[in-house]
């Protein structure tokens, strides 16, 4: 107990881990939830534009490929960045 009689209660904030959700993390919620979003929207408008069987492909598409996309880049790493490969020669500039 602390001086004014509340109890106190150990409080752990992550320990320095990324956002996880459904085994998606950080960044990559957000694009799930941009495909989740686009998947649906495709389907309202091939439903109301073609019919159901269109819809149904539309929303199957973009849930499987934005999925796909999501755990590709997620495999990479949640802070992926561009490497250059090969071998660079930096030319000297003169001074003067």
């Amino acid at each position: 107990m602390t001086d004014d009689g509340y109890r106190e209660y150990p409080i752990f904030r992550g320990l320095q881990r990324p956002l996880e959700f459904m085994g998606i993390q950080g960044r990559y919620i957000y694009w799930a939830a941009a495909t989740a979003g686009s998947a649906i929207l495709g389907f309202i408008l091939g439903y109301c534009l073609v019919g159901f069987l269109m819809g149904l492909i539309i929303l199957v598409i973009a849930l499987s490929t934005g999925a796909a996309l999501i755990f590709i880049r997620q495999q990479k790493g949640l802070h992926s960045k561009h490497c250059d490969k090969g071998v660079f020669i930096m030319a000297r500039t003169m001074r003067m």
